[in-house]
């Protein structure tokens, strides 16, 4: 074990959570508030989320900071190749010479070789890109590993995080079960929690949103029985049932909306104002003190129009399956 922090030393931005856990705010283009990372100061540290490129020093002083050397982080996990969660992956493996980089086995080349995913990421965020993500440089795949529906990762000491493939939100989304707390890590698969408010919020971006998946990642996720949800954003909470209920209650809500206005005209625009005008107006303002850049940084990565997106994007695939296998069917009868 590494020696004792003085809690009461720990620079802004870092928070104890109890059993050798800390939640590091990676400031996400300079803003607080938007992606929590968490070290595991465990005998082998590691390190769930990481970030954009621009967190990647950020997170390298806060491990300095909790009494650890570079060398001594052992792995790198990220829930899914996003780039806020992990667009720093690269510039972390440099930073940390002996840590495994874990992700799900439909995001690992994505992060030896990353030009298409930055090439993606440049059409849906165009001049908003460096600012917001930066540029994710490639990690050695000598050092990536990737898991499929399940898998382990040794923290020391016969603690462990167990990975459970939890697609919806992504393809190539996982979430962390933490052995020795019971501390569930579910990435974006319940969407994005503020602790400011208290409102949870889905995280339904195109292309990959599929909401009968999201479904049984939520009974996946209830069935964990966990402690704790670590949110990637922002934060953790305790009541789990009710958050993990919620959760479904709201995207259920934002997905009916959408279905309301589909096939009208103007229909992705006339979505947007639909949830706008039923669903966000519910939400509780944010605080006087609250910083006003981070919530637009955070609307911007899942607000109205990066949901509504997705949800339409899946509508329009459902309905071009459907018509494909009329098509069939009819095919079949002649």
């Amino acid at each position: 074990m590494h020696d004792d922090v003085d809690v009461s030393r720990l620079p802004e931005g870092i928070t104890p959570l109890g059993n050798d856990i800390f939640a590091i705010d990676t400031m996400l283009a300079g803003y607080p508030g938007i992606v929590s990372s968490y070290l595991i100061r465990t005998e082998r540290p590691c390190i769930v989320e990481v970030g954009t490129a621009g967190s990647a020093r950020i997170l390298h002083d806060a491990v300095v900071a909790l009494g650890l050397a570079p060398a001594d982080l052992a792995t790198i996990v990220v829930t899914h190749i996003h780039l806020d969660h992990a667009g720093g992956t690269g510039d972390m493996a440099a930073l940390f010479p002996n840590a495994e980089i874990v992700v799900h086995e439909r995001g690992a080349r994505h992060l030896a070789d990353p030009g298409r995913l930055m090439r993606s990421a440049a059409m849906v965020w165009g001049d908003r890109l460096d600012a917001l993500f930066g540029r994710m440089s490639p990690t050695e795949a000598r050092r990536i590993r990737s898991v499929s529906e399940t898998g382990e990762i040794d923290l020391g000491g016969g603690r462990q995080l167990v990975t459970h493939y939890a697609p919806g939100h992504a393809k190539h989304h996982m979430g962390l079960v933490d052995t020795l707390t019971g501390d569930l890590y579910v990435g974006d698969a319940l969407g994005v929690y503020n602790p400011l408010t208290g409102d949870i919020r889905p995280a339904t971006p195109p292309p990959d949103f599929d909401l009968e998946a999201c479904l049984r990642t939520l009974r996946l996720f209830g069935d964990i029985n966990a402690q704790r949800l670590m949110f990637s954003h922002f934060g953790a909470v305790d009541t789990v049932s009710e958050t993990i209920d919620r959760a479904e209650a709201e995207l259920c809500l934002w997905v009916d909306t959408v279905r309301e206005s589909h096939g009208s005209v103007g229909d992705l625009d006339h979505a947007i104002a639909m949830v706008r005008d039923k669903v966000i107006t519910r939400y509780r303002p944010l605080p006087p003190d609250a910083s006003p850049e981070a919530a637009a940084v955070l609307d911007t990565l899942s607000g109205a129009e990066a949901n509504v997106s997705g949800i339409v994007h899946w509508l329009d695939r459902l309905e071009q399956e459907r018509a494909e296998a009329e098509r069939g069917e009819r095919e079949d009868r002649a």
